[in-house]
């Protein structure tokens, strides 16, 4: 039988985790249902465990680094990770563990954003927010992803064993998105029912300082993941600007025969050459992008044996 691992991050959750752990036991049986908790100070660690969940810390703030020691510590043929808010009914449950078991996906998404989440989300701000995310990973990765950022997702040991880390906060949803569309891993969404947290259960989002980083998360995978587009760009930009302030310069030449203001002219060649040494810096960032690209498949080949070969009891 292939083992399942519930993974539920939590921070201060004491009126929801009984319930969600209840839930999903139910849901999945045969599933080992971990609570992970991040220096709560509301009890959530001991509701968790009388609720029948196996508890563990994660001491380092954060739920990226909540989700980076789920998935060192834990081995499992299918991971599924929800919220401890209580937001995500567990009737999807088996449906997206059996994507994983039966069809090989490596990553299921649970689709809020095509089900209730614009009617149950009582934060207007969070919808736009979900919304301008999802335009700019799709536009500029090329994609189609219909909810970026939930956190309801079931995962193949394959990509949770090959998922490097980096994010610490709530930008992590984003960063597992993006790692999944470059390294072409199978991915399936399932639309989920969403429902708001209950009276009293806050949200640990910040509307705008979180929004701010996934942004910032967003500009700095799309440098590392596509190189030649984001420093194309900025070449073309100071092209622009280079253009934009010679021309007058030109006209003039052309008008009078003389050149009437050097430092304007020297400063738009400087710009100028900026912008080719930005293009030329993404043409050699692009090989070296490809290049890990082949090396990490390589690397994916190689671990499929070997997790083959230790499959977890």
């Amino acid at each position: 039988m292939s083992k399942i691992a519930v993974l539920i991050p939590c921070y201060n959750e004491s009126q929801t985790i009984e319930k969600v752990v209840r839930e999903y036991r139910e849901a999945l049986p045969e599933a080992d249902v971990y609570v992970y908790d991040n220096n709560s100070t509301d009890g959530t660690d001991e509701i968790a465990l009388r609720a029948g969940a196996i508890v563990r810390y994660e001491y380092r703030q954060g739920k990226g680094n909540v989700v980076r020691s789920m998935f060192r510590d834990i081995d499992a043929d299918c991971y599924l990770m929800i919220d401890g808010d209580d937001t995500y009914p567990a009737e999807n449950a088996r449906q997206m563990v059996d994507l994983v078991l039966d069809k090989g996906v490596d990553m299921v998404i649970g689709d809020r954003l095509s089900s209730t989440y614009f009617t149950e989300n009582k934060r207007p701000f969070h919808n736009s927010g979900n919304r301008v995310v999802r335009y700019l990973i799709n536009k500029l990765f090329n994609n189609d992803v219909r909810d970026i950022m939930t956190g309801y997702r079931a995962f193949s040991r394959l990509f949770v064993k090959s998922f490097p880390v980096l994010s610490k906060g709530f930008e992590i949803e984003t960063e597992m998105t993006i790692h999944a569309v470059d390294k072409n891993f199978l991915l399936e969404e399932v639309p989920v029912t969403y429902r708001d947290r209950p009276e009293g259960s806050e949200s640990k989002l910040n509307t705008f300082s979180d929004g701010f980083r996934v942004l910032r998360t967003i500009a700095s995978l799309f440098r590392e993941y596509k190189p030649f587009k984001f420093f194309l760009s900025v070449a073309v930009l100071l092209w622009i600007i280079a253009i934009a302030f010679f021309v007058p310069v030109f006209v003039d030449y052309l008008q009078t025969g003389l050149v009437l203001k050097f430092p304007t002219v020297i400063v738009c060649g400087v710009v100028a050459t900026m912008g080719a040494l930005m293009w030329i810096c993404g043409i050699i960032l692009e090989v070296i992008v490809k290049k890990h690209r082949q090396l990490y498949e390589l690397m994916l080949n190689q671990m499929s044996i070997m997790l083959s070969d230790n499959k977890p009891e």
